[in-house]
C-alpha cells in the first residue's frame, strides 16, 4: 500500500496540468476525467483494502503509479512548450493521448477486484470500451478541427511578421521556417487519414502498378511491389504459387476477418487496404493483399544496413515497436497475440517510425497457401519454455520473450544466436545454460533492464506489453531532454 499516497500526489498534479494546456483540449480534459475516476478508485481500495486479489491489486497499483508518471511528463512537456512546438506536438501526440487512456482502463481493471459490485458498475461507465472509443474518436475530431484554426490564424499572424522584420535577416529566416512548418501541418491535417481508409474488397482497376517490373522483395510464395491505391502509396503482394480456393471462399473469409482487423488499428501497426482478385473468371486468378507501404523495408533490412542509428532513434523504434504489440494484445482474444514474432515482422517506414505486420489478413492469407510450415528462422525467438516443451502454450509471456529478442536485436543490430544452426543448439543454450547473449557496454541501463527483464527465463518475470510502453515512454523523454 506504499504506492497509494504517490499516486493520489501524482494524479492531483496531473488533473492540475490537464487544465493549462493550449491545444488538444478535449482529450486533455478526457484524460483528465478519467484520473478524476481512478483516484477515488485508489482511495476506496486505501480504506478498504486490497480485496480478493491483493496481488493483482498491488500490481495495478505500482503500474499505474508509472503510468501517471508518465503521463504527468507527457503532459508537463507538452504544456510548457512554446506555442509552435506544442501545436507541432498535439498533431503527433494523438496516438500518445490514446495509450495512456489504454493503459489507466488496464488499471481500472486491476484495481477493480478490489470494490463492490455497486463501485464497479460505477467505474464501468466510465471505461467502458464502446463509449470510451466513441468519446476518443469525437475528441479527436474536435480537437484536429480546432488545431486548424489555431494554425492558420498563426500563418496568418506569422506571414505579417515576416514582412515587418525585413532588416532582420535571421529572424526573417526564422519566421519563414516558421511558417512553412505551420503550413506543412495544416496540409497534412487536411490530407485524408491512411487510418480513415476502409479495409475492403479493392477493384482490379481502383490499384496502380505495373507488371513485369521487378518486385521490391520476394519470398519463397509471394512477390510484394510498390504501388498506388486511393493516392496513397502501396505495398502489393502478390502471390505466386497455383491456388486452390476460390475467390468466393477467399471473400467469405475476408469479410470476416475485416471486423476483427478493425479492432487493432493503430499507427503501429502495419495499415491493410484489403484483398484484390485479378483474372477471377480465368483458370489462374491472382490474388493480391494491399498494405501500406513502409520505404525502409522490415527492421531486419535496416538493421543490416549503413543507416546511423544512435540510441535515441534505437529507444524510440523499440517505443514504437512496443506500441503495436501493446496495441494488438490489449484487441479481441482470438487476436490477443502474434504468433510469430520476429523483426522480419516489424517494418520501417519515413523517420524510422516502426510498425508491427506480418499477420495481414491472417485467416485470409492461410486460405491462399497450400500449407503453413514452421521456418527455421524463427527458432532463435522461441521461448525457453517452449523449446523445453513442444506442447506449451503460446500466450503473452511466450510472446514477451520473443519481442525481447527483437529490442536485442535493435540494440546490438546483429542476427540473434547467429552461431546456433540447429534447434538442439538453441535448446542448449536458451534452456539449459540460461544464456543471455550480451548488450552492447554502451546500452543505457534502463533499456538494458527492459531487455533482460523481456528475455527472463521464468514467464511471471517478463513485463507487460503496457508496461513497456510505459518505461520506454519515459526513456525517450528522458533522451529528448537532455
Amino acid at each position: 500500500m506504499d504506492f497509494v499516497d504517490p499516486i493520489l500526489t501524482i494524479a492531483e498534479k496531473l488533473y492540475d496540468l490537464c487544465g493549462e494546456v493550449k491545444a488538444n483540449k478535449k482529450r486533455c480534459r478526457r484524460l483528465a476525467v478519467r484520473v478524476s475516476a481512478l483516484v477515488e478508485l485508489v482511495k476506496v481500495v486505501k480504506l478498504k483494502g486490497l480485496g480478493n486479489s491483493p496481488q493483482l491489486v498491488q500490481r495495478g497499483l505500482r503500474e499505474l503509479k508509472f503510468t501517471l508518471e508518465s503521463a504527468e511528463e507527457v503532459v508537463k512537456k507538452y504544456a510548457s512548450s512554446s506555442c509552435l512546438k506544442r501545436i507541432v506536438k498535439a498533431v503527433d501526440l494523438g496516438e500518445e493521448f490514446g495509450c495512456l487512456n489504454e493503459r489507466l482502463n488496464d488499471a481500472a481493471q486491476l484495481l477493480s477486484l478490489a470494490l463492490q459490485v455497486e463501485q464497479r458498475d460505477r467505474m464501468d461507465k466510465v471505461f467502458k470500451e464502446d463509449r470510451r472509443r466513441k468519446e476518443d474518436e469525437d475528441d479527436r475530431r474536435y480537437d484536429c478541427e480546432e488545431l486548424q484554426n489555431l494554425l492558420q490564424s498563426l500563418a496568418e499572424e506569422k506571414e505579417k511578421t515576416k514582412v515587418s522584420v525585413d532588416a532582420v535577416h535571421v529572424k526573417v529566416e526564422q519566421t519563414q521556417k516558421d511558417v512553412q512548418d505551420i503550413k506543412g501541418i495544416l496540409e497534412s491535417l487536411r490530407r485524408p487519414s491512411l487510418h480513415l481508409q476502409d479495409i475492403r474488397e479493392i477493384r482490379p482497376e481502383e490499384l496502380t502498378y505495373d507488371i513485369p517490373i521487378e518486385p521490391i522483395m520476394k519470398t519463397d510464395n509471394s512477390e510484394l511491389f510498390k504501388g498506388e491505391y486511393n493516392k496513397f502509396t502501396v505495398a502489393i503482394k502478390r502471390y505466386t504459387y497455383p491456388v486452390n480456393t476460390s475467390p468466393q471462399q477467399v471473400r467469405s473469409i475476408f469479410n470476416k476477418e475485416v471486423e476483427t482487423m478493425k479492432r487493432f488499428e493503430s499507427p503501429h501497426i502495419l495499415r491493410m487496404f484489403g484483398i484484390c482478385v485479378q483474372n477471377e473468371y480465368g483458370p489462374n486468378p491472382t490474388y493480391l493483399i494491399v498494405m501500406e507501404f513502409c520505404e525502409k523495408g522490415n527492421l531486419r533490412h535496416v538493421l543490416d544496413s549503413p543507416s546511423k542509428l544512435p540510441w535515441d532513434r534505437k529507444i524510440c523504434m523499440c517505443l514504437d515497436a512496443a506500441h503495436g504489440l501493446y496495441r494488438l494484445h490489449q484487441s479481441e482474444e482470438k487476436f490477443k497475440v502474434h504468433g510469430c514474432l520476429t523483426s522480419n515482422k516489424f517494418l520501417v517506414a519515413a523517420g524510422y517510425r516502426v510498425k508491427l505486420g506480418g499477420f495481414e489478413l491472417a485467416k485470409t492469407e492461410t486460405s491462399l497457401k497450400n500449407s503453413k510450415e514452421k521456418k527455421n528462422s524463427s527458432m532463435m525467438y522461441i521461448s525457453p519454455q517452449q523449446l523445453q516443451d513442444i506442447n506449451h502454450q503460446y500466450d503473452k509471456a511466450c510472446e514477451i520473450y520473443s519481442f525481447g529478442i527483437v529490442l536485442w536485436e535493435i540494440a546490438t543490430r546483429q542476427v540473434p544466436f547467429k552461431d546456433c544452426s540447429s534447434y538442439s543448439s538453441i535448446y542448449k543454450k536458451v534452456y539449459v545454460e540460461k544464456m543471455k547473449e550480451p548488450l552492447p557496454h554502451d546500452c543505457p541501463s534502463q533499456l538494458r533492464e527492459l531487455i533482460n527483464a523481456c528475455r527472463s527465463f521464468e514467464p511471471f518475470q517478463r513485463p507487460s506489453a503496457g508496461v513497456l510502453v510505459d518505461k520506454l515512454r519515459k526513456l525517450a523523454q528522458q533522451n529528448d531532454e537532455d
